[in-house]
């Protein structure tokens, strides 16, 4: 969605993000140079320094029109600046500083073009000197915004429907609900609940525990969910109609990596040590599209195992899996956490292997919503995946990990002992077989959306018959499916540092992933190990 200011029946030039305030629509620096020469001898107070601007002539009569429409001539001096950054380092800071004081650009938007702005507005005339300039702290950046947006009467430009270009402003949808499963894979998403990161970025959510992974799926294709916490081959696999109808779903960010395990009943503990001894078995995944399944047909397969035929392998949902496996209706499983440490803890189970193992740093959980949810509510799409990148900063510092454990066992969220949830998080865990490990990466929360994730999830759903060959356009699937472009500019919107490549050379556990010959490496892999 683009904001777009209308005047006097003249339509303004929309706005995108904060990237086009250093730069007005039709190229040119409108302050005049002598103003910015001596700069440093204006006023630094913003009411006074537009006052002084207003006088100096910066401003339009169109843009002082509008001012006074908007503030009734008292608030006029809140348009403050026709050009804000563009590479000036003194300009910059003054930047800087007016959105602190602001409260951030949402603050200043939502004050001057909100749903009770008029109130506002009226309010802030009516109270008195102190109201009026605390206001103007917030509407000094719209008043920025109104005049970049009409300098020179520029025509519009083309809107996109991009949703990191989407126009700072209100949010379309502030009330959101998110399904989620219960795990340790969804920690951003549930402890943005109760640790205030959907506050802080404006939304109000409700998170929606769901019995199973199908149930995400056939609620996002209905429509019921706003957003959706997915195993990551899921986005690929709803787009593309497999198992279900085609539905166009967008990976928006990954919720983390690495955190699962395989995962034996103990009374196999003394005939598991490696593959192929786990032939025969019944084995449960999460969901045939899901990480869990690829990544145990890849270990399997490097035993000389067929997956297909030596074993049993069928979906269960995590929260049954430590009763089934408990019933003896499964053998192993290779589960989300922190179901494989409640197996420990309920002595039924041991790890027989961490995921991490197989390949350190691979995805298992996204953030995940429609393309047509996308469409229609972009700036509440920016809010929530940003709250989600944010969220993912905080737990992944070890630091914090204790405090996430103690807000995701509440009843309502994983409902789980917090001694299995710290083991977990922190990496401090017994295995099953009388050994305490100290594993601080067992889980982490980097939300970065490789693209070589995107080519070898789809590589091996074609390896095991999951997706057909003729639809394995893999630079397609990576480019339309992962947002990889979006997560990264909210990540530096937040003062992260993500990578500057899309795609990577990913390093498993008995082989390498080239991401730009995906189809080449599955056939690698069905010639060496005939599977």
């Amino acid at each position: 969605m683009t904001f777009t200011l209308k005047t006097k029946g003249s339509s303004l030039s929309p706005l995108s993000d904060l990237s086009n305030i250093a730069r007005c629509p039709c190229g040119g620096n409108h302050l005049p140079q002598d103003h910015w020469e001596f700069w440093s001898s204006m006023p630094q107070n913003p009411p006074d320094l537009i006052d002084d601007l207003v006088k100096m002539g910066t401003y339009s009569p169109q843009v002082l029109d509008l001012a006074n429409t908007l503030t009734q001539v008292e608030l006029r001096e809140a348009l403050l600046l026709q050009q804000i950054g563009g590479g000036d380092p003194v300009r910059e800071q003054f930047c800087r500083d007016l959105l602190r004081e602001a409260g951030g650009l949402d603050q200043a938007m939502a004050a001057a073009f909100g749903v009770h702005a008029t109130e506002f507005f009226s309010n802030t005339i009516r109270t008195g000197d102190f109201s009026r300039r605390e206001f103007l702290k917030r509407v000094v950046v719209a008043g920025a915004l109104i005049s970049i947006a009409s300098c020179n009467n520029t025509q519009p430009t083309t809107p996109t429907a991009s949703p990191e270009a989407a126009a700072p402003g209100k949010l379309e949808k502030t009330n959101l609900t998110i399904g989620f499963i219960p795990i340790t894979c969804a920690t951003p998403i549930v402890m943005s609940d109760p640790l205030g990161f959907y506050a802080k970025h404006g939304l109000k959510v409700t998170v929606k525990k769901m019995p199973n992974w199908a149930a995400v799926r056939d609620s996002a294709i209905a429509g019921e969910l706003d957003a959706y916490h997915m195993l990551s081959p899921m986005p690929i696999a709803i787009t593309l109609g497999l198992g279900s109808a085609a539905f166009p779903i967008k990976l928006a960010s990954i919720e983390n990596i690495n955190g699962q395990a395989i995962t034996v009943a103990l009374k196999h503990k003394d005939k598991v040590k490696e593959a192929k001894d786990f032939k025969g078995f019944k084995i449960g995944v999460p969901f045939p599209f899901s990480m869990h399944n690829l990544l145990i047909r890849y270990y399997l397969a490097t035993g000389g195992l067929d997956p297909d035929k030596d074993v049993q392998i069928f979906p269960v949902p995590p929260p049954d899996s430590v009763a089934k496996m408990t019933a003896g209706e499964i053998d192993a499983m290779l589960m989300p956490d922190p179901f494989n440490q409640r197996a420990v803890f309920e002595k039924i189970g041991f790890i027989h292997i961490l995921s991490k193992d197989l390949w350190n740093g691979h995805p298992c959980c996204a953030f995940a919503a429609s393309q047509s949810w996308i469409d229609a509510n972009p700036n509440s799409f920016k809010a929530v995946n940003k709250a989600i990148i944010d969220a993912c900063s905080y737990a992944n510092d070890p630091a914090n990990r204790s405090k996430v454990a103690a807000a995701l066992i509440e009843r309502k969220y994983l409902n789980q002992p917090l001694p299995v949830v710290e083991a977990v998080l922190t990496g401090k865990f017994e295995d099953g077989l009388g050994n305490t490990l100290d594993v601080p990466d067992r889980i982490g929360f980097d939300p970065y959306p490789w693209k070589s994730f995107a080519k070898w999830i789809s590589a091996q759903l074609v390896r095991w018959d999951l997706m057909p060959k003729d639809k394995a356009d893999y630079d397609k699937i990576a480019k339309d499916i992962f947002l990889t472009e979006v997560a990264a500019n909210l990540q530096k919107d937040l003062g992260q540092t993500p990578p500057t490549e899309a795609e990577r050379l990913e390093k498993l556990k008995y082989d390498s992933f080239d991401p730009k010959n995906p189809a080449v490496y599955v056939d690698e892999q069905i010639k060496k190990y005939k599977v």
